[in-house]
């Protein structure tokens, strides 16, 4: 369970790996902390498997089932849950759902909004509801599926879901695209999202990324502006022509290399550089502010011209990589949490990135959710009417205000 003592911290990774997992499982963003007293309501004890149906390619769950336990299920009937966040190893259903978390393959295959077919939960008022269908197509009454999705426990209380289930792809092939600028990497990345062949993978580390793991990792590495990693699945017959589109896509005057994995050594090889980069995260800062905001694919390249001068005008070092397939790029602001003066810096910093993201068409977070640490922040994005509408939404499902109160919403 949470701890209750922190509060404003939750956004700050730890280099002790215990309480980095105890961060990991409440969330970046401050979404699970008490900061009202209460009482915090843990589900890990609800992680049975209640139904597998191969037939109509539908999982149902209890919310505290982790991520890889569905994943090693549904791929001994020749499936998967395509939603797989980093964290998969000890990341919870529930919390998939709550924050909608999605991860690398959200680029192909969607997010849990898309892969989740219904779900029983408990309202405020302790009455149990039931939404969604066991199909593929239903359009009886107002999608509450997709209404509880990111609502990160302020709606009802998920007691069970109904997944969607996706085959396993018969053979994976692995690339990586390195470039002169990040202008070249997300022109590839462009041309890659407007053809046919949709990777099942399109992830991107700016240049600071780059000379961070080259000093951190014993990886020999160009002085490159941005590396792609990219990754292709189907059948053995049609995936050496959906990899020629791919690389078609990414060849443009920036490319300084592009390398295919021959066999899942190579792939391991290639996934080297970017596995590097959160031990390297760690170790160059005592803590970093992680932000995971969304813009368009088009206007990646500015978004990190962008940081780059914000990361100048206020002396912080920011580090970039994400998933560039969708424009979910996670922001880094490299900090130490002594320095006060550093520390009013980079709030007001996070500020300004904040402000870019939506002069870009973007929005302020991909799967991290709002919580906390960015409540304050989502009148910039949502308009007033939208915001009220929203709170009345949130009257409905909980009268009394005890669903993760102070959460999401800004106050009126």
């Amino acid at each position: 369970p949470p701890f209750s003592s922190r509060r404003r911290h939750t956004r700050y990774a730890d280099r002790s790996r215990g309480l980095g997992d105890v961060y990991k499982r409440q969330g970046t963003t401050g979404a699970t902390v008490p900061d009202q007293g209460g009482v915090v309501l843990s589900l890990e004890r609800m992680n049975q498997l209640i139904k597998m149906d191969s037939a109509n390619r539908y999982l149902i769950a209890e919310p505290g089932m982790i991520n890889q336990h569905i994943q090693e299920i549904a791929s001994k009937h020749g499936f998967f849950w395509p939603p797989d966040p980093t964290s998969a190893e000890y990341c919870t259903l529930g919390g998939n759902l709550a924050y909608n978390s999605a991860g690398p393959r959200a680029v192909k295959y969607g997010t849990p909004r898309e892969n989740t077919l219904g779900l029983k939960a408990v309202t405020g008022t302790g009455e149990l509801i039931q939404t969604g269908v066991y199909t593929t197509k239903g359009v009886v009454g107002y999608d509450l599926t997709r209404l509880l999705f990111g609502s990160e426990g302020t709606l009802a209380i998920i007691t069970e879901a109904t997944l969607k289930l996706t085959p396993l792809a018969e053979k994976l092939i692995t690339l990586q695209a390195i470039y002169a600028d990040s202008h070249s990497a997300s022109r590839a990345v462009s041309s890659i999202m407007g053809q046919a062949v949709i990777p099942c993978a399109l992830e991107i580390m700016d240049r600071h990324a780059i000379n961070m793991i080259r000093d951190y990792a014993d990886i020999d590495l160009p002085d490159a502006g941005a590396i792609l990693m990219i990754e292709v699945d189907g059948n053995p017959e049609s995936l050496p022509y959906a990899v020629e589109a791919i690389e078609t896509a990414c060849r443009n005057p920036g490319l300084i290399k592009l390398a295919k994995a021959a066999d899942e050594n190579e792939r391991q090889s290639l996934w080297r550089i970017r596995k590097a980069l959160s031990p390297a995260l760690r170790n160059i800062a005592p803590k970093k502010i992680n932000e995971d905001v969304v813009v368009p694919v088009s206007n990646i390249p500015a978004l990190f011209d962008g940081l780059d001068h914000l990361a100048e005008q206020y002396a912080i070092r920011i580090v970039n990589f994400g998933h560039a397939g969708n424009g979910n790029i996670h922001v880094n602001l490299l900090v130490n949490p002594q320095d006060a003066q550093q520390m009013r810096a980079a709030e007001a910093c996070l500020s300004d990135v904040f402000d870019l993201v939506l002069k870009l068409d973007g929005t302020l977070s991909g799967e991290h959710g709002v919580g906390l640490e960015k409540r304050d922040f989502i009148s910039r994005e949502i308009n007033p009417a939208t915001l009220q509408l929203m709170r009345q939404i949130k009257q409905q499902f909980d009268p009394h205000q005890i669903l993760n109160p102070g959460k999401m919403l800004p106050s009126s």
